[in-house]
């Protein structure tokens, strides 16, 4: 679909197109989260899903036209990949920055078991016949379009069981001010969607310059790249001591990288010779690394008590994510 460019400008368009996705996520979460505050939708609403679409917008992005472009290794890479790199590095990263309270144990717990059966439940869709077909994407579409509810359900539940307030607050913007905030949703998602076009192009041009896989590329520089806004808001929240959010942001992020954006991918266009290499190391890599988020939350002294993420426990996903590498760096270039 993308015509040969030189390798300089594919590493141009990557690093552009990174930004471009970033900056251009940044205004459409910015924008979707003023309208729903202006029309006056509950912010709990918002915070689950304004926000979490709006992380992992890249992503969806990014995967749905690499799927719709013939890249399915890109698609599949960048989602999981994400996955893999949101738990590994940035849970790792801030831990290490400032420990992690888990305040709820049996919330971890029931949040690291559903990602586990989802991925494994990626297994076997993705293992049971060659490549993701439309009937698979839908099917996850449908999971996802039950456990968001389910799960806001859950969460309200136990603000409200801890006192807390939820409700939402009819903003003041009307009006020329509220349509300005459509236009610049409309500016942030076109932006999306060619930033992604660029990004992918660069990306498949570069794999196909270098002599590596695509499914390598969409694992590593675009994975990565497109976890930026997970990324800075973990930081961010890790120096504040907002621990719920820091979990509550990776937890939600692949929750819906796992389903909607690999589910919407493969509805739009089915994946066909996908590289085995998914199936046999990133998939079950993804599935060790969601059972560490309990295992690593858990007070096992006392399960009542509330659990602590510390530093010992964030270098060790750090160094998880660097053997996971190694491992994908020797498989994809011998």
């Amino acid at each position: 679909m993308y015509p040969e460019i030189p390798l300089c400008l594919s590493i141009l368009f990557v690093v552009g197109g990174l930004y471009l996705v970033a900056k251009s996520a940044d205004i459409f979460i910015d924008s979707a989260g003023t309208v729903a505050t202006a029309l006056g939708v509950n912010p709990f609403v918002i915070g689950m899903v304004v926000i979490g679409f709006g992380t992992s917008a890249p992503e969806l992005c990014v995967s749905a036209l690499s799927g719709l472009s013939g890249h399915s290794d890109v698609s599949l890479g960048n989602a999981y990949g994400s996955c893999s790199f949101n738990i590994a590095l940035i849970l790792g990263m801030a831990a290490m920055i400032r420990p992690i309270t888990v305040r709820k144990p049996s919330m971890a717990f029931i949040a690291s078991a559903v990602l586990v059966l989802i991925t494994l439940f990626s297994c076997l869709l993705v293992g049971c016949g060659n490549g993701f077909s439309r009937a698979d994407g839908l099917l996850e579409l449908g999971v996802f379009a039950v456990l968001l509810p389910l799960y806001c359900w859950f969460d309200q539940k136990v603000v409200k069981g801890e006192g807390g307030k939820v409700r939402g607050e009819r903003g003041k913007m009307k009006g020329e001010g509220l349509g300005k905030v459509f236009v610049w949703l409309v500016v942030g998602l076109a932006g999306l969607v060619g930033s992604s076009h660029i990004l992918v192009w660069g990306a498949v041009d570069m794999a196909r310059a270098m002599g590596v896989s695509e499914l390598l590329i969409g694992l590593t520089i675009i994975a990565a790249g497109t976890s930026l806004p997970e990324l800075a808001s973990a930081v961010v929240s890790a120096r504040k001591g907002e621990h719920e959010f820091v979990l509550g942001n990776i937890i939600g992020s692949n929750l819906f990288n796992t389903l909607a954006v690999v589910g919407l991918s493969g509805a739009i266009s089915p994946f066909k010779d996908t590289s085995p290499y998914i199936l046999t190391r990133d998939l079950p890599t993804l599935v060790l690394l969601s059972l560490s988020i309990a295992v690593f939350g858990i007070n096992f002294r006392n399960i009542r008590q509330p659990g602590r993420i510390g530093r010992v426990k964030g270098c060790i996903w750090l160094v998880a994510f660097a053997v996971y590498l190694g491992v994908m760096l020797y498989q994809e270039c011998r």
